[in-house]
């Protein structure tokens, strides 16, 4: 077992190493006072007397701790704090004798530059057998009637089920329907009385949360509470299960909640209610999260308060270390995915219509949620930044996440994760930090101080180093006094025109902008900016060349636009190292075939390679003759080809068509192939040789087949057009014919038709 010292070393380490990092990496940005230097990462105050040259302003006092010692200031003038870290309580992981602890360390106190992250270990391990406190909330509303009866009987079986992993387990039981005001239940004083929805089925009048049974170890208790209870009902589908939730969650003391793994089971065939909903039944006010339990253990104000939001009960519930398990009917199942993804530490379970499968989706729920750990913090300060790197065993390592992860993770298994904590504005007051494991009572309290002053024990006010005590000095510099002005204070700022003119005239160097345009002009002299310098601050320690992204390729410093390069180095950005080292091999240099410039061979013409030490034209030359002969007597035995290519000390020559060759690739200049030789240990030369496929133009046949493509699928659609067609005019006919034939026609008189009774002759009319 690793004891508290021990750790406390593996910290102090990671931390030093986290902070050399940092160094190593963040470039300084120059300030000009020695607190703002240390809000800046990477840099660090000179505050000896003396020590910036003419032209140069304060801002140069603030470096990298490397250049301030490479140019001259003492070590014991460089104001450079580094990060701290102080172990404050650091119990070990164990369990057992009433005694557990999971999560360490368990309090940090760190003390912070700001942009200087540190990293530390935290370990966790879930206890074997840690005890079990399961409250069992139940919606009773009247779809509910077959699960009510089952769960009567269960009691027994989740205690059994549960004692396979811990035997310590209490068990307790809630139940809720919905607020008691339309239109959530019926008002009718007989509803209200009997929200069954025949008069035949008695039930209880409806509630929104009722405690029923708070937590306890004796299963006889639990099984006669819940033997006593009847169904309700209510009108609307979904029903009041945040207001429940919410009140098992607060309501500590009336649940009987312990300082041990808290499990609610959330029991429902229908959705919810979630704040907002409540206006329709006139409920305004906002749920305020605190617990509203008569001695009864009913929810009095449920009429008062709207149902809390998701985020509401996702917070109440990872404050409370309490971890839902929702075992809801199919139909339920996706919407309450969607909320398990917003409640941390929280998993979804298939119930059967009767719930027989309760006791087996609560076993595999609990088993799913210990087998994750999350590792997270809470409410973190705008100031502060923290990231996690989780490694979970089997080299399985996931790195900078916003929480810890790890999944499959056995009992009494040590997990590890790296916590790196960076500040990136200072602050006053120290800030606090809570990291700790969903679902676990236990958590590491982190004190986090920022460092941001500077300690400069140098204070001399009305000092005579500031011309004669017309400022301050500390930290290396002066601050002046009301109208002075200049490094030293030497200078009065109430000059008239005339001579400002000619105090900036005195900066000039045949240029028309005062100090070159990077800086200022006091008392007639420049004052720099940045990392400009020189009496006209006409050099610029930030504008040499750079190689691989350095200033002076990190092999020599800046001087005035020029690197001086340290030894060994030359080139304009000191990016050629004057070493051979790189360029030798077997007491050679380049193999005799090149010439080693910065240290890497630069190779003849004709040979390749890091050490030269391949030719590319000599050996395929050398056994060209040889592979002509081969190839001109077809492969077949040749004194003649056997005298060549033993002259050149090839021992196998093979013609091999399997576009394979290895070895060195040469090209025949009088024939259509390509070859390859390769030398074994032995020295001796294996050959293959193989015809280089030609060109064949498939212009003709790509043009054609396209167009040939166009026409024949043009015919299909035409086709298939036309028989679509004539199918359509066949059934049309068809059932025309039917209709015709199912017409009747019947030869009757109207029965309204009157015929003439009187008949008129025209006297006029005179009949041939």
């Amino acid at each position: 077992m690793m004891s508290s010292n021990q750790l406390m070393e593996i910290l102090l380490l990671t931390t030093m190493v986290a902070d050399h990092v940092v160094a190593q990496t963040a470039v300084c940005v120059p300030q000009p006072t020695c607190e703002e230097c240390m809000m800046k990462p990477g840099c660090a105050w000179c505050s000896e007397r003396n020590f910036t040259k003419p032209g140069e302003s304060d801002t140069s006092r603030c470096d990298s701790e490397q250049s301030l010692l490479r140019r001259g200031c003492n070590s014991t003038q460089i104001h450079n704090p580094k990060n701290k870290l102080h172990v404050r309580k650091n119990r070990t992981l164990s369990h057992g004798n009433g005694y557990t602890v999971q999560l360490m360390p368990q309090h940090l106190r760190l003390k912070l530059r700001p942009g200087n992250p540190m990293s530390f270990k935290a370990q966790f391990k879930r206890a074997e057998g840690y005890p079990i406190d399961l409250y069992y909330l139940m919606d009773l509303s009247y779809s509910m009637k077959d699960d009510l009866e089952k769960i009567k009987n269960l009691g027994q079986e989740i205690l059994s089920a549960l004692e396979m992993v811990t035997k310590s387990v209490r068990i307790g039981f809630g139940s809720f329907v919905d607020k008691t005001v339309l239109p959530y239940v019926s008002t009718v004083k007989a509803k209200l009385k009997n929200p069954c929805p025949t008069r035949q089925t008695t039930c209880q009048a409806p509630f929104s949360f009722r405690n029923v049974q708070p937590l306890t170890s004796r299963v006889e208790d639990f099984k006669k509470q819940v033997s006593e209870q009847m169904i309700s009902g209510n009108l609307d589908p979904p029903e009041a299960g945040f207001d429940a939730m919410m009140q098992a969650a607060v309501c500590t003391e009336q649940i009987g909640w312990g300082n041990v793994t808290r499990l609610l089971v959330y029991t429902s065939d229908d959705t919810f209610h979630m704040a907002g909903d409540g206006q329709l039944g006139g409920v305004y006010v906002p749920n305020d999260g605190a617990c509203h339990l008569s001695r009864e253990g009913l929810y009095e104000n449920s009429t008062i308060y709207d149902y809390p939001s998701v985020g509401h009960i996702a917070r109440v519930l990872s404050q409370n270390n309490i971890q839902p398990i929702f075992a809801v009917t199919e139909k339920s199942v996706p919407t309450y995915q969607e909320l398990s993804k917003l409640i941390p530490q929280s998993v979804v379970g298939v119930l059967q219509e009767d719930s027989s499968n309760i006791v087996q989706l609560i076993f595999d729920a609990y088993n799913n949620l210990s087998s994750t750990v999350y590792l997270e913090h809470q409410q973190l300060p705008p100031e502060l930044q923290v990231t996690y790197d989780s490694y979970c065993g089997d080299n399985n390592i996931l790195r900078n996440q916003k929480r810890g992860e790890c999944t499959g993770v056995k009992l009494s298994q040590e997990i590890n994760f790296t916590v790196t904590v960076t500040v990136t504005a200072c602050f006053k007051e120290s800030q606090h930090i809570i990291i700790k494991p969903q679902g676990i009572n236990e958590e590491l309290h982190i004190e986090v101080s920022s460092l941001c002053g500077c300690n400069c024990k140098d204070l001399e006010v009305n000092s005579p180093y500031c011309s004669d005590g017309n400022g301050t000095f500390q930290c290396g510099i002066c601050s002046c006094n009301k109208n002075r002005l200049g490094r030293l204070c030497e200078c009065l700022q109430d000059t008239g025109e005339e001579d400002t003119k000619d105090l900036d005239a005195s900066c000039r160097n045949g240029s028309s902008l005062v100090c070159n345009g990077h800086g200022r002009c006091e008392c007639g002299q420049c004052v720099c900016s940045g990392k400009h310098r020189g009496q006209y601050c006409e050099c610029d320690d930030m504008s040499c060349p750079r190689s691989d992204g350095k200033l002076c390729g990190g092999n020599g410093l800046c001087g005035c636009g020029t690197c001086i390069c340290n030894e060994n180095f030359t080139g304009p950005a000191c990016e050629c190292s004057l070493s051979t080292n790189d360029c030798q091999k077997a007491g050679k240099t380049c193999s005799n075939n090149g010439r080693c410039r910065c240290n890497r061979c630069e190779c003849n013409s004709g040979y390749l390679g890091k050490f030269c030490q391949t030719c590319t034209s000599c050996n395929c030359e050398k056994y060209q003759e040889c592979v002509e002969c081969h190839i001109i007597n077809k492969g077949s035995p040749n004194p003649e080809c056997h005298e060549k290519c033993e002259k050149t000390g090839v021992t196998k020559v093979v013609e091999d068509f399997s576009d394979n060759l290895k070895g060195q690739p040469c090209r025949l200049k009088n024939f259509n192939y390509d070859f390859s030789f390769s030398i074994n240990n032995e020295g001796d030369v294996h050959i293959q040789y193989a015809e280089r496929q030609g060109m064949v133009d498939r212009t003709i046949a790509i043009v054609g087949g396209s167009l040939s493509g166009v026409v024949l699928i043009g015919l299909v659609i035409i086709i298939i057009y036309r028989i679509c067609i004539e199918m359509y005019d066949r059934r049309e006919y068809r059932q025309f014919e039917k209709e015709r034939q199912k017409a009747i026609w019947n030869e009757a008189n109207n029965p309204l038709f009157k015929s003439a009774t009187t008949t008129v002759i025209n006297p006029r009319f005179i009949n041939d």
